[in-house]
């Protein structure tokens, strides 16, 4: 096993039964990261009462990092979940993709100088979620058709890995980043505003320091629990702003994950 230190960040908006459902997951993993930090953008106390119902069960320590929901800053709260993370390596998962026994352990094989992972997923169908949230098996839900993207969710005897530096295919749901390349970006953009580009944003980043994009099949595998999709009306804006870090070849964002950190860090 690696001894490279693995934190796991989570981020989540008000569903705690899919935060339940990665928690034990995680719980019962072939490995266990050396600590899960819950991303929280603003949940109400149902959440904040399960993370402390598991705090003694996960197996590992479990942060809450959280603040006031003021509408959707994840790029604000992932900044503030960074600088409290302690692993040299960190691994984001969103709070509505439930990891496979081999998520960390998998996750830990990946990590390679120079380079930051992207995982796939497959996707529970929406009305099979309540049915997968409260126990039915995964295999019942496969054969009746309730799982699409099947091949992205299988764990193959050996992984496909793809090396580039494409712009399809980036999303934050199952990324791994090392921690010091994170600090060279100086984190998330929190200038982007609503939901769209903010991950597409710190990959492209990476990519202009000189990191490379595993893309990988067949390992660090992630069910998605699909639901009703968010707002896009932030994506136009926010997608000319990422055409803007493109084209200008921007390394370092200026509204980031310094404002978190200590100054000797960056």
């Amino acid at each position: 096993m690696s001894t490279t230190s693995l934190s796991l960040i989570v981020s989540t908006y008000n569903k705690p039964a899919a935060l339940e459902a990665i928690l034990r997951a995680i719980s019962r993993g072939y490995e266990l990261p050396d600590e899960v930090i819950v991303c929280d953008d603003g949940s109400g106390p149902e959440t904040r009462e399960l993370i402390e119902r598991w705090q003694d069960r996960l197996g590992c320590p479990l942060k809450h990092v959280w603040h006031e929901d003021k509408g959707f800053r994840k790029t604000r709260i992932l900044n503030q979940s960074i600088a409290q993370a302690t692993g040299e390596y960190i691994v984001f998962l969103d709070g509505d993709c439930v990891p496979t026994h081999k998520f960390i352990a998998d996750h830990r094989r990946l990590a390679e100088a120079g380079t930051f992972v992207q995982g796939r997923r497959a996707f529970i169908v929406e009305e099979a979620v309540p049915d997968f949230l409260e126990g039915k098996p995964l295999t019942g839900l496969i054969f009746s058709g309730k799982v699409k993207g099947l091949l992205k969710g299988i764990r193959w005897p050996l992984p496909l890995t793809l090396r580039n530096q494409k712009h399809r295919g980036l999303i934050g749901c199952n990324l791994a980043i090392w921690r010091e390349d994170l600090v060279a970006v100086n984190g998330f953009d929190e200038a982007y505003e609503g939901w769209g580009m903010e991950d597409s944003d710190l990959c492209v980043r990476l990519y202009h320091l000189g990191r490379v994009r595993k893309f990988v099949y067949g390992r660090g595998l992630v069910f998605h629990l699909n639901h009703p999709t968010v707002s896009r009306a932030s994506v136009e804006r926010n997608t000319e702003r990422l055409q803007q870090v493109i084209a200008s070849q921007t390394v370092r964002c200026e509204q980031g994950l310094d404002q978190y950190t200590a100054p000797a860090e960056v």
